[in-house]
C-alpha cells in the first residue's frame, strides 16, 4: 500500500466508457480521492459510495475530484453504475485490476479483495492512504477529512 508522503503512483486506468484515464492529468488541476471498492456487490462498500455521493457538493468545493476503483471488468462497472446513479468516473484496470497497481491485493488465502482509499493534493503526493482486508474499514472517513483539510493549511 502506499504510503502519505510518497509521489502518486502513475495510475494508467479505464472508465466505464473505455477512456483512457491517468492519475497524472490531474495534477496541477485538482486534488484525487480514489476510492477502492472491495467489489461493486459489496453492500458495505456501497454504503461508502453513497456516502461520498452525498458529499459530493463538499468535496467539490474543496477541489477534490472522486474516481471509484473496482475490481470488475468494464462492462459489469458500466451496469454498476448506471443502476446507481454513480455521478463519479468509475475506474477499472486494463490488465491488471486497479488495487493491485496500489497494493490492495486479495488476503485471507486470496479470496477476499482488500479495499480503501488515497487522496492525492494537486502535486501529486499522496496525503491520505488507507487499505484493510475488511470492508467496514475501507472507507476512512475522519482521515479523508483531515486529509482534505489539511490541503488548506499552508505549510
Amino acid at each position: 500500500m502506499l504510503e502519505t508522503g510518497s509521489p502518486a503512483p502513475q495510475l494508467v486506468l479505464e472508465d466505464t466508457d473505455g477512456r483512457t484515464v491517468r492519475l497524472s492529468d490531474h495534477q496541477g488541476r485538482h486534488a484525487v480521492l480514489l476510492f477502492f471498492m472491495r467489489s461493486t456487490s459489496c453492500p458495505i462498500c456501497n454504503r461508502h459510495v453513497r456516502d461520498l455521493v452525498q458529499r459530493a457538493d463538499d468535496l467539490a468545493a474543496d477541489d477534490v475530484h472522486v474516481l471509484i476503483a473496482v475490481p470488475e471488468d468494464r462492462p459489469e462497472a458500466a451496469r454498476w453504475k448506471e443502476k446507481h446513479g454513480i455521478p463519479f468516473p468509475v475506474l477499472t484496470g486494463r490488465r491488471e485490476s486497479p488495487h493491485e497497481l496500489v497494493g490492495l491485493s486479495r488476503k485471507v488465502f486470496g479470496s477476499m479483495q482488500q479495499s480503501g482509499s488515497i487522496l492525492v493534493d494537486r502535486q501529486g503526493v499522496v496525503r491520505h492512504a488507507h487499505g484493510t482486508t475488511l470492508p467496514t474499514n475501507s472507507y476512512d472517513k475522519p482521515g479523508i477529512t483531515a486529509a482534505i483539510a489539511s490541503l488548506h493549511t499552508p505549510a
